[in-house]
């Protein structure tokens, strides 16, 4: 492995034990056996390196979140969505270090545009994915399928935020599911 190879995996690897903004170009150096020099040489900056480790962060969590997400297609639309919000909970508890970054990561696109539209991007494409978990064809029904794709894409936020805050009292996926039921009539 190089030196970029190894500046990249040493700032994914700060960025899951120390976060973003408590990382130092010399954290970096340690955890990846590399020198100052290279971050300069391979990135321009620290601040790139970190951009790039979070892109790699963020394609990483995508993946988990790709690997997460089996669902039985016989289910009824909110039992997916039940089984969704538990499989998101139960990768959470798993990977705790890899969803804190995640959200982390989101606080730097206000000062990140090539992230912001990287993840942008990314939701865009996953949107017609969890629709389709849920039963909607996004071939027949693209409107329905963005609407319910954007639904899951926000409960993931919320519920990552909060298993993250105080799993304790987060949400199971029956509940959220319950929540749903609650809001449609009677029969719905």
């Amino acid at each position: 492995m190089g030196h970029r190879d190894q500046l990249l995996a040493g700032a994914r690897q700060c960025l899951y034990e120390r976060g973003y903004a408590r990382t130092t170009a010399r954290d970096i150096v340690a955890a990846s056996g590399t020198n100052l020099a290279s971050i300069g040489y391979h990135f321009g900056s620290k601040d790139a390196l970190l951009t790039a480790a979070m892109i790699e962060a963020m394609n990483e969590w995508g993946d988990t979140l790709g690997r997460t997400m089996e669902v039985d297609q016989s289910l009824p639309p909110l039992e997916r969505l039940r089984s969704v919000c538990d499989q998101v909970a139960a990768s959470i508890q798993e990977n705790r270090a890899l969803w804190s970054a995640s959200v982390e990561v989101f606080t730097q696109t206000d000062h990140q545009p090539e992230l912001r539209e990287r993840i942008a991007s990314a939701f865009e494409a996953g949107r017609p994915a969890f629709a389709a978990m849920l039963g909607v064809d996004p071939e027949s029904s693209p409107g329905t399928a963005r609407a319910v794709g954007s639904l899951v894409l926000m409960l993931i936020s919320g519920l990552t935020v909060q298993w993250l805050l105080d799993p304790e009292h987060a949400p199971s996926g029956a509940e959220l599911a319950t929540a749903v039921r609650a809001l449609l009539p009677a029969g719905g």
